[in-house]
């Protein structure tokens, strides 16, 4: 199904029936990285799963994708579904969305769980290779999508998960260079949420892997128990729902 947003299209679909919950899935991704998930999710819930703009099958809205620009668009889908309030989970850049849109519509979130994801913003040292990727995706894009995606997985499991990185490869090629490049803009420049998340109230949780190359273990922890939240880790690299989908699976049966 598509959306009608600002001159753009924004595809979702929608499975199950019950309470809501919202998938926002990372960089370079589509919704369809919730397959693993839904089966389990829509046997009690109502979920809701989106392609953010100039990712997948939605079209592009800005020169820059800000993660409050996202937050909206999720709002106006969520809205047009008459859905009041929803538990989030967010997977790395869909952490960021589901963050900025706890800021802005705080009492519509009845849980966080945060997936390879943080609350900071980025250190200097990181919008710098946010820019030098911008320089890479303006001159080769292709390129630049086989080592980012490449980059997310552990190195044992790059030699293990070839068949799934290629499709994710074969993925992304297929999405407009400037709605990669309005992502990377909008994650480069998106404001640090700690204290958002330190202060929302109800349960939120981080689902953290050992050998996640984007996000260190051990600072994630500290951050998370700093924002009081509640920690999985499990093994794997950045791309938990390829690489360790086993404990997501289970872990989010505890959550309930």
């Amino acid at each position: 199904m598509t959306f009608p947003y600002k001159n753009s299209a924004i595809f979702y679909e929608t499975f199950g029936t019950g309470s809501a919950i919202v998938l926002l899935h990372g960089f370079l991704e589509s919704s369809t990285m919730w397959k693993p998930l839904i089966p389990q999710l829509s046997e009690k819930n109502f979920v809701i799963t989106l392609d953010f703009p100039g990712h997948g099958k939605s079209g592009i809205l800005s020169e820059t994708h800000s993660m409050e620009l996202m937050a909206e668009v999720v709002e106006t889908i969520l809205q047009h579904l008459q859905i009041s309030s929803a538990t989030f989970i967010g997977h790395s850049m869909g952490g960021y969305v589901t963050l900025a849109y706890a800021e802005l519509f705080s009492e519509k979130v009845e849980k966080i769980i945060l997936l390879n994801s943080t609350p900071a913003a980025d250190s200097e040292e990181r919008k710098e290779n946010r820019n030098r990727s911008i320089d890479i995706v303006g001159k080769v894009p292709e390129a630049y999508i086989s080592m980012a995606i490449g980059n997310l997985f552990s190195e044992s499991s790059r030699e293990k998960f070839v068949l799934e990185i290629e499709a994710l490869k074969q993925e992304a090629f297929l999405f407009p260079v400037d709605g990669i490049l309005a992502a990377i803009k909008g994650m480069r420049d998106r404001r640090d949420r700690t204290e958002v998340l330190r202060n929302f109230k109800k349960e939120k949780y981080m689902i953290l892997a050992e050998e996640d190359p984007i996000l260190p273990v051990s600072e994630a922890v500290k951050l998370a128990e700093y924002c009081g939240c509640i920690v999985k880790r499990i093994d794997g690299g950045h791309m938990s729902l390829i690489e360790n989908v086993g404990a997501v699976k289970d872990y989010l049966l505890f959550i309930g």
